[in-house]
């Protein structure tokens, strides 16, 4: 069987978990750590209120914020993330990231600590790009006609998520399971539709560019898009889609997850979003929505094994597609430097 080169997981992906304390940047901010490397994307929400998720990326710059539940443009704020650091990040007071007290989960990627310029494309793209991992950042402009934008990663795109910046605008989402003549909103619960055509031109990605159609939300003329690219690495990430038998099923990824969102595509559903980090132990039931900006809930959940994943409940609802991508906590296979994955 072969494995991934990816002994350690958490090189590249980890989920950190960590109570804010409302302090202000010019007070000394919240200096979170423990990811184990410089982030080039942030993603956090807050576990207690109801506030938005936040994520930020080296792309843009430490302190623009876009919103996984909401159609906002780009926010700029020195009080959430305010700097990418050698073991994590640093927050300010912003609500949505360091209210006092409050309990927040972040979750983390690594992608080339810097930004390069990318010419792949029918237009120039800025990235930032890590193709051991297969995760990339790109930022594009729009030009209103069909385009293509270079992801640097070397392997074809299995997931991808795009948000317009400069005006309000849904996120539009690519999945391979799914093809590229559908596509639907991280912000909605709607089903995936096929309107890819004007999202995706009906072409899938390749191994250097994604395709971006004609529709406002992935490239209005003169306007910036953000979009966040994953390229599947065996025994290190998985994006595929299942059919719901209204039992459990095994779903097999050749590894331990530490983190998994799901979401039904053939009908209208949340976005589910499960860690090792919440849960520490099976069943994994506390669950976060990127489409929502709702406190964490406890649901029917996961049960995180070696080799992959059960779902159960609605997570498996007879007859439905759902479709998921799934990171490594350890591989079930390695190279020899790390134990391989074993059950919770």
């Amino acid at each position: 069987m072969a494995y991934t080169t990816i002994d350690n997981p958490t090189d590249f992906f980890n989920t950190v978990l960590y109570t804010g304390n409302g302090t202000a940047i010019g007070s000394g901010g919240n200096a979170i750590t423990g990811v184990g490397f410089q982030p080039d994307w942030v993603w956090i929400k807050n576990r207690s209120d109801t506030t938005a998720h936040h994520l930020q990326d080296v792309v843009r710059g430490s302190t623009k914020a876009v919103y996984s539940n909401l159609t906002n443009a780009e926010g700029t704020s020195t009080e959430n993330v305010n700097s990418f650091d050698s073991d994590g990040f640093t927050v300010g007071s912003g609500t949505g990231v360091n209210t006092n007290a409050d309990n927040f989960a972040s979750w983390n990627w690594l992608a080339a600590n810097g930004t390069a310029s990318n010419s792949d494309g029918s237009v120039t793209s800025t990235i930032s790009a890590n193709t051991t991992a297969g995760f990339s950042i790109v930022k594009y402009t729009g030009t209103g006609s069909n385009l293509t934008a270079g992801h640097g990663l070397g392997s074809v795109v299995k997931v991808f998520f795009v948000k317009e910046l400069d005006n309000a605008n849904s996120w539009e989402v690519f999945h391979a399971s799914e093809g590229a003549s559908k596509n639907a909103q991280l912000n909605s619960t709607a089903a995936f539709e096929s309107q890819g055509s004007n999202r995706w031109n009906s072409t899938a990605p390749t191994s250097t560019t994604i395709s971006i159609g004609t529709d406002s939300g992935v490239n209005r003329s003169s306007s910036n898009y953000i979009a966040y690219c994953f390229a599947e690495i065996k025994g290190y990430s998985k994006f595929g889609s299942y059919t719901g038998n209204g039992g459990s099923q095994f779903i097999y990824t050749g590894f331990k997850p530490a983190f998994v969102i799901e979401k039904r595509s053939s009908n209208a559903s949340e976005w589910d979003m499960y860690d090792n980090k919440r849960n520490t132990f099976n069943s994994v039931t506390k669950v976060l929505k990127p489409n929502d900006n709702a406190v964490e809930a406890t649901y029917s959940g996961l049960n995180f094994l070696s080799n992959g994943f059960e779902a159960k409940g609605s997570l498996n609802d007879s007859g439905e597609t759902l479709i998921y991508m799934a990171f490594a906590e350890s591989p079930f296979v390695t190279a020899g430097t790390k134990a391989a994955g074993t059950a919770r």
